[in-house]
């Protein structure tokens, strides 16, 4: 290792996959099999507005680094998602994400930005830490970036690519046809900055629309998060988002779950989704909301008369 230690700094409600290393740095416990993964050499710490707007969380980790009988080994790095996709989308403010980086670059630890499903314009620009002007020393991608095809990307500092050829490799390695799907994603959607303006306007239309369900439905409680095209509607009732994100399908609209108990909607619509295609679906889950809004209250009503419910 080139920093002399293999322990490794992740986050709650982090997600970074489902091979055994990506596991051991993932928080959710439904995933957290003793059968598939090694609990080795990871250190898991709070994630921006963990504790709501009363710690920061950074202030937090400086204070385990600094005490040599914290029982926190050295780490040779912090593994972080600038929005945490499975874990509830999670936003970093970015005012955290530089003082993250900063606190690295401080105690000589290598910072790695999970980009794997919000890099790629998912945010808005090509790299979701862009906006918080940080550099990171490795940056991994995947899933959009092939085009259409599997293909995974390890970014890194040149200083830190100590392998030889050939000696780190594998049997799902780049392939040609991945990789000309990748070149044409560039050629076509990043050389100017169009794609992440349209992004951007597209943001504001699924924000404001779920501020607007947000609001009309005060009894869901719930909270919007989001940068980009990923976007989050949270409400703390269990099993809602289930039964939306069901409702939903019935009316031939897939929605994602996330967060730790289901509670969060997670919108990720295609990057190059038309505007139209995109309110039809935003008023489709408004209609979603009302009819779960509904069986639920007759379910309420029909319980608290008495009557049998089958």
């Amino acid at each position: 290792m080139i920093k002399g230690t293999s322990n490794i700094i992740a986050f709650t409600n982090a997600f970074h996959g489902l091979t055994m290393g990506s596991l051991s740095i993932t928080g959710n416990d439904f995933y957290r099999d003793e059968s598939f993964i090694s609990r080795n050499n990871v250190a898991f710490m709070p994630y921006d507005g963990y504790f709501g707007d009363t710690i920061n969380t950074v202030d937090y980790l400086r204070k385990f680094l600094e005490d040599s009988s914290s029982g926190l080994d050295d780490p040779a790095a912090v593994i972080v998602e600038t929005v945490q996709g499975e874990g509830g989308v999670n936003v970093s403010s970015i005012n955290w994400l530089r003082q993250l980086s900063e606190l690295c670059h401080e105690f000589d630890i290598l910072l790695i930005a999970d980009d794997i499903q919000v890099g790629n314009g998912r945010t808005g620009p090509f790299f979701s830490f862009e906006h918080a002007g940080i550099t990171p020393d490795i940056v991994t991608l995947s899933k959009s970036i092939g085009g259409g095809l599997p293909l995974s990307l390890v970014l890194m500092k040149p200083e830190l690519d100590i392998w030889k050829p050939g000696e780190h490799t594998g049997t799902f390695r780049g392939n040609n046809l991945a990789f000309v799907a990748a070149t044409q994603l560039f050629n076509n959607y990043w050389k100017t900055d169009e794609l992440t303006r349209e992004i951007n306007k597209k943001s504001s239309i699924v924000r404001r629309r779920l501020e607007t369900i947000r609001d009309r439905y005060p009894q869901l409680e719930a909270d919007v998060r989001g940068r980009g095209l990923i976007y989050g509607l949270d409400v703390p009732h269990r099993g809602f988002c289930e039964n939306l994100a069901k409702a939903a399908f019935d009316r031939n609209v897939i929605v994602e779950l996330s967060g730790a108990e289901n509670n969060v909607l997670k919108f990720l619509p295609s990057l190059i989704i038309e505007e139209e295609l995109l309110r039809e679906g935003l008023d489709i889950i408004e209609e979603c909301v009302e009819d779960v809004l509904d069986d639920e209250v007759l379910i309420h009503q029909t319980r608290t008369s008495g009557d049998v419910v089958l």
